[in-house]
């Protein structure tokens, strides 16, 4: 119920839920009314629609603060978005979605639909593609197999074929693009994050218009984005030998006052 109403704008009535579910009306009216009560769920009284309660969002925070890697990862992000100007995501690979753990927006910027607990598809986005490019030839079939591939518009890899191609161009260039793939008007550039263990489970990304990220700047901001994610994966254990020979790794200072 929870994640059906994080995916709608407006809110759900009991009988939208209901049919969303497969259950009872109900079942559904007792399963919000004990969320309701507890803050997990607010109810416009007006147009008997349910929303997400605010203390969701606490209970977010909690979680989000065991996170090591974002802590870690935060003192980069933030020096990344103050060098492109652009906003700035990060994410983990969780149940065949990359949910977001992070975003820094620069101030007076247009604000991104995306938000902290957002899931986002792997196919069409650069955060997305950044996790799944290391991830093997079966794992990637049974993704699509049981998902499919989501198209979005013109843009949108529909094809397991095209996609696995797009994937190589990946890995070898280091960083994923998503040109308007997911949402018209909206570019994205991502690069993933090898671990301690040289896993890619995480990934973060540049994103903007299309006037904000233009194809004449693709180089500059991915090298700006893999320099970043080669310094997080340096921090967070990565052996040296992993990461691209020749790159200093800039680790930066205590995180700016507010952030």
């Amino acid at each position: 119920m929870l994640e059906i109403l994080a995916k709608s704008r407006g809110g759900l009535t009991v009988s939208q839920l209901a049919r969303n579910l497969g259950l009872p009306k109900s079942s559904v009216h007792r399963i919000a009314l004990t969320f309701e009560r507890a803050g997990f769920l607010h109810l416009d009284r007006e147009s008997g629609r349910y929303r997400l309660g605010l203390h969701l969002f606490g209970l977010a925070n909690m979680a989000l603060t065991g996170v090591s890697l974002r802590e870690q990862a935060v003192p980069f992000l933030h020096r990344l978005m103050e060098k492109t100007g652009l906003t700035v995501h990060m994410a983990v690979l969780e149940h065949d979605e990359a949910v977001l753990i992070e975003k820094m927006q620069p101030l007076g910027h247009l604000r991104l639909a995306t938000w902290v607990g957002k899931r986002v598809e792997l196919h069409c986005t650069a955060l997305g593609k950044a996790l799944l490019a290391y991830r093997s030839e079966a794992e990637i079939d049974d993704l699509v197999k049981r998902h499919g591939l989501l198209r979005h518009n013109e843009n949108t890899l529909c094809s397991a074929r095209k996609l696995k191609e797009n994937l190589v161009l990946v890995r070898k260039l280091g960083y994923a693009l998503d040109d308007e793939e997911e949402e018209l008007g909206i570019r994205c550039m991502g690069a993933p994050i090898f671990d301690s263990q040289c896993k890619v489970e995480e990934a973060i990304s540049l994103s903007g218009t299309t006037n904000q990220i233009d194809p004449s700047q693709f180089n500059t901001l991915s090298e700006q984005l893999k320099h970043t994610a080669r310094a997080i994966s340096a921090q967070l254990g990565c052996p040296a030998d992993v990461l691209r020979a020749g790159t200093e790794v800039d680790l930066p200072n205590q995180v700016p006052p507010g952030h």
